[in-house]
């Protein structure tokens, strides 16, 4: 099987299974315009043949790194990006930008390793991946061709031993909890992110170190567990408002899900911050803009994206990482979304 491995291409894949190379390269690049059952028809030809990308890069070809990432609209995103494209200019490198493949299809060992080959070809020395969730094959395809790969908050990963970015999640969402104590506030509600997220997990965390150190006891009907979107925020919000015993504070695991609970707050005729505080997590250039302005937690975005292309560019000398958790310091953003709570 070794030996047939090794002389196994993508023609052998499509006559095995009777469709063409176009068709199997959709197959393995996770498109939408191709059928459930030939795709796993040529997953299982994949598999059967042992089919492994050989493309290798041009050697003349320029270095470049690649950046990828699910969702390329969120201020967040945009905010570490910008951070990337800063460091990668000024190292002089190429930055090549890409959608992930579909969650589905990525978890597929064999789409993972074609992405993979592909971002080689392309003269990828390493990637940056952005907040993408379930990355687990696309870091071990890596991995197997010596291609070092960085996540930037990581999202349901369970490779522990691999490189990350992030902020001091913990630290940021205790000291709000604790600026709110600090005001009065002893009802005070979460919306955080999804379960699968570190940083969402950490800031979960967060908060309720601060209440356990003040001895005020965690309601767990004020928990709550969202998408980072404004619409998670709102739609949680209102349920929480409309409650029998509104909290005098809402804190939101990032600035979307802020902005959120600020829509549903106005909508109730709720009025921020005399009846309610609100905080947010990242401190995105919108936060200043809300109406009122949003107090949040300020995470380096910049910071984070340019960290991630330094140790990209550690790795790719074939050196390892001074740390393969990295995490950078938040501080407090305060503006005029929070007060003390009415008497």
């Amino acid at each position: 099987m070794g030996d047939r491995s090794s002389r196994a291409t993508l023609t052998d894949v499509a006559a095995a299974v009777g469709v063409s190379r176009a068709t199997v390269s959709k197959a393995l690049n996770g498109r939408g315009d191709i059928s459930d059952t030939t795709r796993e028809r040529v997953l299982a030809a994949v598999s059967e043949l042992g089919y492994r990308p050989t493309t290798a890069p041009d050697p003349s070809a320029r270095r470049a790194l690649v950046v990828v990432f699910d969702i390329p609209a969120s201020p967040y995103i945009l905010g570490v990006l910008q951070g990337v494209v800063a460091a990668a200019t000024e190292s002089r490198i190429d930055l090549l930008t890409r959608l992930a493949p579909s969650k589905d299809a990525r978890t597929e060992h064999a789409v993972a390793r074609e992405w993979i080959a592909e971002q080689r070809a392309a003269g990828a020395v390493g990637i940056v991946g952005l907040t993408l969730s379930a990355p687990d094959a696309l870091v071990a395809a890596a991995g197997n061709e010596r291609l070092p790969f960085v996540i930037v908050d990581p999202v349901d990963v369970h490779q522990r031993n691999s490189v990350s970015v992030g902020s001091s999640n913990w630290a940021g969402a205790r000291a709000m909890t604790e600026h709110l104590l600090s005001l009065g506030h002893r009802r005070i509600a979460w919306i955080g992110g999804p379960e699968a997220s570190d940083a969402a997990r950490d800031r979960l965390y967060g908060y309720q170190a601060a209440l356990d150190a003040a001895g005020v006891a965690v309601d767990p009907s004020l928990i709550h567990a969202a998408q980072f979107a404004v619409e998670s925020g709102a739609a949680h919000a209102r349920k929480i408002l409309t409650g029998p015993e509104r909290p005098t504070a809402i804190m939101a695991a990032n600035d979307e899900l802020a902005v959120g609970v600020l829509a549903a707050a106005h909508e109730l005729g709720i009025r921020v911050p005399d009846d309610l505080s609100v905080t947010g997590f990242d401190d995105t250039p919108q936060a200043a803009w809300t109406t009122p302005p949003l107090s949040t937690v300020h995470q380096h975005l910049e910071g984070m994206g340019a960290m991630a292309v330094q140790t990209l560019l550690v790795m790719a000398e074939g050196r390892e990482p001074s740390s393969r958790h990295v995490e950078l310091a938040t501080s407090l953003t305060l503006r005029e979304s929070t007060a003390p709570p009415r008497p």
